[in-house]
């Protein structure tokens, strides 16, 4: 079987490969998305503030009056996510003739909105309640954010690893699988896209149920913070991976 090396071509690649480093940067920022959702929906009031499919099936359920739900919560993280999809797309326009350069730029921004919303949740501590100020700027940071990330993963176009979308990730592993005569899974890029999501999640939902509430997006900053320095240092050494 080819899983294994697969694997480790994923997160380790081998020099001259197309995507270069970018795969384990994605991994990484993979678990940024679950350590960000763990908080917003334990803390924030049942809202995601990455995964905006969940927002929208929520936005039903509030609207058909269902207990524990915000409208305004749902809007306001679908907002906030469009405009860091504008951020990052603008970003994305700016540096698109350089993959490193343009995830430095995005993950640089992205840092400064996560910072913030560890200021804040650490400045407030605990017991986040449903309608103050507090929520919704966390709501607007981190969902402005992920949006920068999105718009940022989706302009760097690399195969399988969205950092995000994974209902598509598990249906292309059912789908494509060659156990039904499809051209094959890409088993091991999706189990470890799909295995990061939820070990983010995880850590996550431990720190905000164990530690504080700030302690996931403190988490999250450090890796986003981590990723930029490692696509600036990467980025000096020109290579195939780095063009559009």
């Amino acid at each position: 079987m080819s899983l294994w090396p697969d694997v480790l071509d994923t997160v380790r690649p081998p020099r001259g490969s197309r995507d270069g480093p970018l795969p384990p940067l994605l991994l990484a920022l993979t678990v940024v998305t679950g350590l960000v959702d763990a908080t917003s929906y334990l803390r924030l009031g049942h809202v995601f503030v990455a995964n905006m499919t969940g927002n929208f099936v929520f936005l039903g359920f509030a609207l058909a009056g269902a207990k524990g739900l915000s409208v305004a919560a749902s809007l306001v993280a679908i907002g906030a996510f469009l405009l860091g999809g504008l951020i990052g797309g603008r970003l994305g326009i700016r540096r698109k003739r350089h993959r490193g350069l343009h995830l430095r730029a995005a993950l640089m921004v992205q840092f400064a909105f996560v910072a913030a919303a560890v200021a804040i949740a650490a400045a407030t501590g605990a017991g986040l309640h449903s309608g103050s100020a507090t929520r919704y700027s966390l709501i607007v940071l981190l969902g402005t954010g992920m949006g920068i990330q999105n718009a940022t993963v989706r302009g760097l176009n690399v195969r399988d690893l969205m950092t995000t979308v994974l209902t598509m990730t598990l249906t292309g592993v059912a789908a494509d699988s060659s156990l039904i005569g499809g051209q094959g899974s890409q088993l091991a890029r999706r189990t470890l896209s799909i295995a990061t999501m939820v070990l983010g999640a995880l850590i996550g939902a431990l720190l905000v149920l164990n530690v504080s509430d700030a302690a996931p997006l403190g988490a999250a900053a450090v890796v986003i913070a981590l990723a930029a320095v490692t696509a600036h240092r990467v980025s000096r050494t020109p290579g195939p991976w780095t063009e559009p």
